[in-house]
């Protein structure tokens, strides 16, 4: 009874009215643009406050690799998943992934970068050369860049290397001559790392990343965390949660908002290794 009463409490204070529909811990995965340890323990604090805001007990998830990420959301694995805007264009459609919220003031922009030392100056310099990308769905990082170098009649060697992270080690290590990637993750990457890499080439702006919720989830459970993440955007005092996944605040979002993404034609030219 003592712990209905502080859940009453809780809800009383927060707008909460029930416990999620299902008896089991909902399930908030990422995408791997990093590593496992670093993504825990950037998205771990949020991950928190939207448990603390609804009463909802809420597990962080990952995957080894994008590919297996994206086997994971076509079998409806992630109640609550951040997807990059390819996947979530393919995955509302084959999945019935619903949109929730997304990063507020922001477009999401693919680039490449090479070493700082390198002699490559142009795109026209990659000609014949291997590029490093996380993996053959990676939105921006891969899908935008390896699109413009074609558009471009630039030959090249894609090599895929599983993260954002390990794209730019093997550059600034040598191991390739040039990678993709999107801003907020080469900031986010190591400084002795990120010296050593310059920006090659950028992307122009699309809709950025969704956080989207299984099909099945109740409509109240959706709004319970919409209102979580809208209210984090507005707490000054954890500001810096946001701050720690590189973001400025959420915005709620609709299935269309990723209407210029579905323009590019990319979700009925390929689909992601399942």
């Amino acid at each position: 009874m003592a712990w209905l009463s502080r859940f009453a409490l809780l809800s009383l204070l927060v707008g909460v009215c029930a416990l999620p529909t299902n008896a089991k811990p909902l399930t908030f995965a990422v995408v791997p643009q990093q590593s496992a340890k670093k993504m825990a323990e950037t998205w771990q604090p949020l991950i928190d406050y939207v448990s603390n805001y609804t009463g909802f007990e809420i597990d962080f998830k990952t995957a080894k690799d994008i590919p297996t990420f994206e086997a994971n959301l076509a079998d409806g694995k992630y109640d609550i998943a951040y997807m990059n805007p390819y996947h979530f264009v393919v995955f509302n459609e084959s999945a019935g992934y619903r949109a929730l919220a997304r990063q507020r003031d922001k477009e999401i922009r693919g680039l490449l970068v090479v070493h700082k030392d390198s002699p490559i100056r142009s795109l026209d310099d990659l000609s014949g050369t291997e590029v490093a990308f996380p993996a053959p769905a990676a939105f921006a990082a891969t899908i935008i860049t390896s699109a413009h170098l074609r558009m471009k009649s630039i030959a090249f060697v894609p090599r895929y290397v599983n993260s954002h992270d390990s794209v730019y080690l093997a550059v600034q290590r040598g191991f390739f001559n040039a990678g993709g990637g999107i801003v907020r993750t080469l900031n986010s990457s190591p400084d002795d790392v990120k010296q050593e890499l310059r920006v090659l080439w950028k992307s122009k702006g699309y809709t950025p990343h969704a956080i989207a919720t299984h099909p099945n989830m109740a409509l109240a459970d959706r709004q319970a965390i919409l209102n979580a993440l809208l209210a984090l955007s507005n707490d000054t005092s954890k500001s810096w949660i946001l701050k720690g996944i590189g973001f400025n605040g959420f915005i709620a979002s609709n299935d269309s908002d990723w209407d210029d993404v579905r323009a590019l034609g990319i979700a009925s030219l390929s689909r992601p290794h399942l």
